[in-house]
């Protein structure tokens, strides 16, 4: 009987997968351990406290959303690169590029760099159609 291998790329949609979470967590951590009544994390109303943050925060969580976006044309990506038998170096590489690229994205987003994030995201996409294609023949 012969296993499927977990490959780098594979590991990548993990990691793609946990970003708009991590995203997610840096939106609410400055609300974190403080009461409602004094502006903290309401997980009573989550999406409402969310949508009234400013700055960094609303920024974060603005990149939680573009990072699920993201996620199912990079999924599909991969897998179809998968089943056309792409050259695993080569899929790896750009999945990683393609993580690394996002984690960029993320700060740059965060950090409110538009044009760089911008330009960022235009690489991501790139990266991803290169991976979606790796494995054309």
């Amino acid at each position: 009987m012969q296993f499927a291998r977990f490959t780098v790329a594979y590991w990548c949609v993990l990691i793609a997968a946990l970003l708009p979470f991590a995203c997610a967590w840096l939106a609410k951590s400055q609300g974190f351990g403080k009461p409602r009544r004094e502006g903290g994390f309401d997980n009573h109303d989550p999406r409402g406290w969310l949508a009234r943050q400013t700055d960094w925060q609303a920024r974060a969580n603005a990149a939680q959303a573009n990072s699920f976006e993201a996620l199912p044309f990079f999924i599909g990506a991969v897998v179809i690169a998968h089943q056309l038998q792409a050259p695993q170096a080569l899929l790896d590489i750009l999945a990683v590029l393609f993580i690394t690229l996002r984690i960029i994205y993320i700060a740059m987003y965060v950090a409110g760099l538009p044009t760089i994030r911008s330009a960022i995201w235009s690489l991501a996409l790139v990266v991803n159609i290169g991976i979606l294609f790796c494995g054309y023949r």
